[in-house]
């Protein structure tokens, strides 16, 4: 086959509505602000309790305005009270994966495939540490694992 018959794929960046920042107080969710995606994660979310049901519904109608359709979330069984297998958020089917993964992520889906890897910090941890996990989850060159971000020192740049 010729290079030429190969479909061209776009590269898979974020949307420019990802790089418009959300108000103060409005969502506890950070996405990276560059549409690269170079760092191991593309954002992080700090829900407020371990109940999906009543945390993931802001969390998808949130990245839904930024990403577009989400359609699938995975997420570390661990770390909530219940999982369904699925939640239906704004009129849509949400599909949940659960596993026993212990990395302190969520991997949602958008479309057939194109995922995104947020960083979630407990939502017991102090305010100052969670803003801190956060804003080095979105650094452009991050190259620290989510559960590295969720030990480190708040006070390290």
């Amino acid at each position: 086959m010729a290079e030429s018959d190969t479909p061209h794929q776009p590269p898979l960046l974020l949307p420019d509505a990802a790089q418009q920042g959300a108000p103060p107080g409005t969502a506890p969710l950070r996405l990276e602000t560059t549409q690269s995606r170079e760092g191991l994660l593309d954002g992080a979310w700090w829900p407020r309790s371990h109940s999906i049901t009543a945390e993931l519904p802001a969390l998808i109608t949130e990245l839904t305005s930024h990403l577009g359709p989400i359609t699938r979330v995975g997420l570390d069984s661990a770390a909530w009270e219940a999982l369904p297998t699925r939640l239906i958020i704004d009129d849509r089917v949400v599909h949940l994966d659960a596993h026993e993964v212990g990395d302190g992520t969520a991997l949602v889906t958008r479309g057939d495939g194109d995922y995104f890897v947020l960083l979630v910090v407990p939502p017991e941890s102090e305010p100052a540490a969670a803003r801190a996990a956060m804003a080095r989850a979105v650094r452009d060159e991050n190259i620290t694992e989510a559960a590295q971000l969720l030990v480190a020192n708040p006070d390290e740049p």
